[in-house]
């Protein structure tokens, strides 16, 4: 019998794929994209993430960078809080999905194109796909149709709104070796270097609005950006999505499925690969509701700094401090980098 059948070949659950496959395990995904897979993304690796695909024998090629600047685009105030573990890496989604597909199929994990519609569990095992495994991974990302069909997504919180992110890429050579994070009363740019000639713009809004209406909120980054977009806009959202659980009998989620806050930390992958590992291991030692006690850990100073500035950008006496207040406090700053590199 299959041991993980995981629904969904993103990162997520390609890595979990991986860390299965490592442990000895009989591993199938069940996904009906072909690779490479795209979507919007911010496609910046902190150092964590950087060693842990490292650590899964995954050779995934990019631009490195040193740290984070945040950007105040009225003012051009800026705050650097550079990295103490390593570089981390910009690399664009189609190239990271593809080099974790390759790894996985070195491993023997096969990858059926088929959709993960409805999940029948019994005692000892759970169907889906037409295939029996002892345990379903459900890795099919923010709109997770596996957690939609259990009902196990919790509600949208009342009175906050909702966020989106829209994406493009433009071919001009990177200006800087970090992470730039501009800021504006109504949204921020996060511009992460992945080749020498490629950098990538990825927006964060509450507005509802097209790319380059956005991208009008930050005029000296609009005009540097002038001409140069060299792929369509991608768009992903509502972002915040939330999970009831991580583990409902034989079914676990991980990555985007097992609940998310808001892409403004950049730590989602890193935090994917690593709960894909935690999630292997609590299978593997026969303690699957070890899992989640296991995920709240792991991210728990994510979701506190994700919700702390979340809770200051909708203030809006706050929001406009938030880039003088890092460039007034670097090593708190700097700190904060590092609790999530």
């Amino acid at each position: 019998m299959i041991d993980l059948l995981i629904a969904g070949g993103g990162p997520a659950g390609l890595a979990t794929a991986i860390h299965g496959a490592l442990a000895g395990l009989e591993v199938v995904v069940v996904e009906p994209r072909p690779t490479p897979i795209d979507k919007a993304c911010g496609e910046g690796l902190m150092p964590g993430a950087v060693r842990r695909f490292e650590a899964l024998g995954v050779s995934v090629a990019g631009q490195p960078f040193r740290g984070i600047r945040y950007v105040d685009d009225a003012s051009g105030l800026q705050a650097e809080g550079l990295f103490r573990s390593g570089p981390g890496l910009g690399t664009r989604r189609t190239d990271l999905q593809a080099a974790l597909a390759e790894r996985a199929a070195r491993l023997g994990v096969r990858v059926l194109p088929q959709r993960v519609d409805q999940v029948r569990q019994g005692v000892n095992h759970v169907t889906a796909a037409g295939l029996t495994a002892r345990y379903l991974v459900a890795a099919d990302g923010l709109h997770s149709p596996v957690r939609r069909g259990l009902g196990l997504s919790a509600p949208a919180t009342p009175r906050r709104p909702a966020r989106y992110g829209l994406r493009r890429h433009y071919a001009v050579e990177p200006w800087s070796d970090l992470v730039e994070v501009h800021w504006s009363a109504r949204c921020e740019a996060y511009v992460t270097p992945l080749a020498p000639d490629r950098i990538g713009v990825a927006v964060l809004t509450t507005d509802q609005a097209p790319f380059d209406e956005q991208l009008a909120h930050f005029p000296r980054l609009a005009a540097r950006l002038a001409g140069f977009a060299d792929t369509p806009v991608r768009g992903a959202g509502p972002l915040r999505q939330g999970a009831r659980v991580r583990v409902s009998g034989r079914v676990l989620f991980v990555g985007d499925a097992a609940g998310y806050v808001d892409a403004l930390t950049g730590e989602g992958l890193a935090l994917a690969v690593t709960a894909a590992g935690e999630l292997v291991r609590c299978v593997r030692a026969g303690r699957p509701q070890a899992y989640e006690q296991a995920w709240r850990d792991l991210s728990r100073s994510y979701r506190a700094l994700t919700e702390s500035l979340l809770w200051a950008r909708r203030r809006p006496r706050l929001a406009p401090r938030i880039v003088p207040l890092a460039a007034r406090l670097p090593r708190v700053f700097t700190g904060a980098v590092n609790l999530l590199a």
